[in-house]
């Protein structure tokens, strides 16, 4: 199976892997799946136990059906009896493994099992601590500085916008649970997985036993030091990104000052990647007095690479950590004790000049362009809902970079193109008015994006189906708008470059036609 590091191979206070087979079989068998959970919870007390909520779902588990019986052990946490758990899984081997501890004629679970449904329609398993899957504010972090948290919402945004293709090698910095591991595992031949928690570690080999994943090659350490010179295909993280008055959890706080752990990772990544390979990361980043945000990521970006940053959101530094305090349940600790440390929050952020801080993803691409001094570097600012999986769309933007980066204006207007699918005209304006304000082009894929087009714009975007070259749209459009079409060659160009990087317009190969 591959390298691991001595001291995560045996974790005493763990369930062991060996006869994780067995254990999925009897979980499988009992329907114990993303799907069957929805059927025996219904969708409101399924969207409860996923904020942590879980009452609702122990109303719904009253019964002694075995879903019932395995949903209140490894979700609930509650016992049951030994009778009822050995109907369903084999016990003695869970208690000999360390899955369940028996007492009394009663079962409980030693870990969080819980149901993950893969991309593809796979039945998988992540595997966390006890009271440590994420979504609810129930002071997960001020148990233990070690524990390893569960699926999240930020777990699955990152593996949503991750480019999946086949590649050779991947590397998971800070596996956590396992699982961008688990993903990477369907498609990379071989997967690495690094974290600082030796726990961690131990943790993402049962994730990917109980998910009949194939093992990785598991690394204690920091970033890229377990990983030394070696380089992948594609690289993730979901580091410890929060920006925190010292490292009090290692599950969350990077340790290093202010957004230095997520620039660090950042910047160490071109040297680590394969020509033409991906590295995904979410990241926070300080918004100071004296610095645009959006120089501060750009300055981030490893030589030799291109890049996507997209902000998603941003707090202000009272809002960034009253948030971090919840979470590590500093709000239900003695008042004064909260005081100090949120009074500590903003002393740090008042040295460092922070007024805020912006959270988002960053997407790495490794080119022969950037290695040649052209990189492609955008940098937006996005907050409105998109549809994941998002890697699709990625892959897309990075391949329009590269053909806008070949065309110049004579070479556009001389290309077909075609309208993106789902894309719909909006026209905005007065009721009854004889023209529109404006016209809006709406994406409903991907990232969702809108906007404004002229006339000209609306007119083009409207007739592209790839059976003619953009300048003899413009011309015809000249000579229905009265307009000079040399002066509209000569400016249109750069609002097609536009429509061509946001996804709009689908530029077909040289002589290409559109399918059918």
């Amino acid at each position: 199976m591959g390298h691991v590091s001595k001291t995560s191979l045996f974790a005493p206070d763990l369930p062991s892997a060996d006869r994780a087979p067995r254990l999925r079989e009897a979980l499988l068998a009992s329907e114990f799946t993303a799907d069957g959970l929805l059927d025996l919870l219904g969708a409101s007390a399924y969207a409860a136990l996923a904020r942590s909520e879980t009452v609702p779902a122990l109303r719904a588990t009253r019964g002694d059906a075995p879903l019932d019986t395995l949903v209140r052990l490894f979700l609930l946490q509650r016992p049951v009896p030994a009778a009822r758990a050995a109907a369903v899984l084999p016990l003695t081997e869970c208690v000999a493994d360390g899955w369940l501890t028996e007492t009394d004629g009663e079962v409980r679970a030693t870990v969080d099992v819980r149901p993950y449904g893969g991309p593809d329609g796979e039945d998988w398993f992540i595997v966390s601590d006890l009271g440590c899957a994420v979504g609810g504010a129930g002071g997960i972090g001020s148990r233990d500085k070690g524990v390893v948290l569960g699926i999240g919402g930020a777990s699955t945004t990152l593996a949503g916008i991750t480019v999946r293709k086949p590649v050779g090698s991947a590397l998971d910095v800070g596996t956590g649970s396992g699982i961008q591991a688990l993903h990477a595992a369907q498609h990379a031949t071989r997967v690495t997985a690094t974290d600082l928690n030796p726990r961690a570690l131990a943790f993402t080999r049962l994730t990917l036993a109980l998910s009949g994943a194939a093992p990785a090659d598991l690394r204690e350490g920091s970033l890229y030091e377990p990983v030394g010179a070696e380089t992948f295909d594609l690289i993730v993280s979901n580091p410890p990104f929060v920006i925190s008055p010292g490292a009090r959890l290692t599950y969350r706080d990077g340790g290093m000052a202010g957004d230095d752990l997520c620039r660090t990772l950042v910047q160490q990544t071109g040297e680590r990647l394969n020509d033409g390979g991906f590295a995904h990361f979410l990241a926070n980043w300080e918004h100071t007095e004296d610095e645009e945000w959006q120089d501060r990521v750009r300055a981030w970006v490893p030589a030799g690479c291109d890049a996507w940053i997209v902000q998603r959101e941003v707090q202000d530094v009272t809002q960034y950590a009253e948030l971090w305090l919840r979470d590590s349940g500093d709000h239900r600790t003695d008042p004064a004790e909260y005081e100090a440390r949120y009074d500590a929050w903003l002393d740090e952020f008042e040295a460092r000049r922070t007024k805020g801080v912006g959270f988002g993803w960053i997407t790495l691409r490794k080119s022969a362009a950037a290695a040649a001094g052209k990189p492609s570097v955008v940098i937006e600012e996005w907050p409105h809902a998109v549809e994941q999986p998002l890697g699709p769309a990625v892959e897309a933007h990075f391949a329009r970079q590269d053909y806008l980066r070949e065309q110049d204006d004579a070479a556009l207007l001389a290309a077909h193109f075609t309208l993106a699918a789902e894309v719909v005209q909006e026209q905005v304006g007065l009721p009854g008015a004889e023209d529109p304000e404006h016209v809006v082009l709406r994406q409903n894929r991907g990232m969702r994006r809108a906007t404004k087009v002229d006339a000209v714009g609306a007119g083009f975007a409207g007739v592209c189906d790839g059976s003619l070259p953009a300048g003899r749209i413009l011309d015809a459009i000249a000579q229905l708008m009265n307009e000079d079409p040399v002066l509209l060659r000569d400016r249109t160009p750069q609002a097609i470059r536009l429509l061509v990087e946001e996804g709009f317009l689908e530029p077909l190969p040289p002589g290409g036609r559109p399918a059918g």
